[in-house]
């Protein structure tokens, strides 16, 4: 089934793109977040740190990698592992922050907001919420990928893929595909309408030549 490992590349175009955009997103919301005063410390735009490349620019870029992969791809096995890229850099963005403090990374910055509402939304998009949604979008992505359609199957055994039931027959059976003309029906309730059930049905012609030769 060496065949079915191709697949239409529109089938990852909308789930690669929405990776590539939120990888974007990720990776450059700390740099260009202090433009609309939504970020992170220090409130000024592209300031390089360790932390954030390794929490937001590392994630941002397998997420986009891979979701550059799932887009343009028309192998089955290069799509889904692109989608298992884009699923590690969403994980990485959801639990970076936590697991990154084993080795003394505190994150990328206090938040700029100082409402506990903006705080929240500042930590989610950045984030945690962020990276909930990237690894969903791989996730469905890996599925999509992971199924074999009726036309890639038909098409890997030798197959065309307009082919129907009906061609299938006539693959079968030259002969089936020749039409012969149907003659039509001797009358309402002639000799080539279907029995019925209850019996024999009588020809209207005959009945109404037995109604005038009946005398009065």
């Amino acid at each position: 089934m060496a065949g079915t490992m191709r697949v239409p590349r529109s089938r990852g175009a909308l789930c690669g793109t929405l990776l590539v955009l939120l990888g974007l997103w990720g990776g450059l919301l700390p740099f260009v977040g202090p433009y609309l005063d939504f970020g992170f410390e220090p409130d000024r735009p592209w300031v390089y740190s360790a932390e954030r490349l390794q929490l937001s620019v590392a994630p941002g870029a397998a997420t986009v990698l891979g979701g550059l992969v799932v887009l343009v791809s028309a192998n089955r096995v290069l799509a889904m592992a692109g989608a298992w890229l884009a699923a590690l850099g969403g994980a990485w963005f959801a639990v970076g922050t936590q697991v990154a403090r084993l080795w003394d990374v505190d994150g990328v910055g206090r938040p700029l907001g100082t409402e506990e509402g903006r705080v929240l939304g500042e930590q989610l998009a950045a984030f945690s919420a962020l990276g909930v949604v990237v690894v969903f979008l791989a996730a469905l992505a890996l599925g999509r990928f992971a199924v074999v359609g009726v036309k890639e199957a038909r098409a890997a055994d030798g197959h065309d893929v307009h082919d129907g039931p009906a061609d299938r027959d006539r693959e079968a059976d030259p002969d089936a595909g020749t039409t012969q003309p149907i003659a039509p029906a001797a009358g309402r309730y002639g000799r080539d309408a279907p029995p019925s059930p209850w019996g024999p049905v009588p020809d209207d012609r005959r009945v109404a030549g037995e109604r005038e030769e009946r005398p009065r």
